[in-house]
């Protein structure tokens, strides 16, 4: 699943990797897959920006703006009993999900 393309904030320095395989671990989305010993990204646009990947990581290799996707919004809207919004549609009250 694709998110809006070429927006998330996701940033990945692959010489910074270890090779741990966390990210592939902890990432709901299958962002990450292993290959040659490091992790790759396979497609950032199925980032949700929820930074399992950036707390997980103990290199320091990833870097995300948690919690500025449809993964906040969609956390936010059940907190307060409302649709999920971004706010980054024309509307406040649309869902970006």
């Amino acid at each position: 699943m694709n998110y809006l393309k070429n927006v998330v904030t996701l940033n990945f320095n692959r010489s910074l990797c270890t090779g741990c395989g966390r990210c592939t671990e902890v990432c709901p989305h299958e962002v990450f897959e292993m290959s040659d010993g490091k992790a790759r990204v396979i497609d950032k646009n199925r980032c949700m920006e929820c930074g399992a990947c950036m707390v997980n990581c103990p290199a320091g290799a990833i870097a995300v703006n948690k919690g500025v996707g449809c993964a906040a919004a969609v956390i936010q809207g059940a907190v307060k009993g409302e649709e999920p919004s971004c706010g980054c549609s024309d509307s406040a009250s649309s869902c970006c999900c």
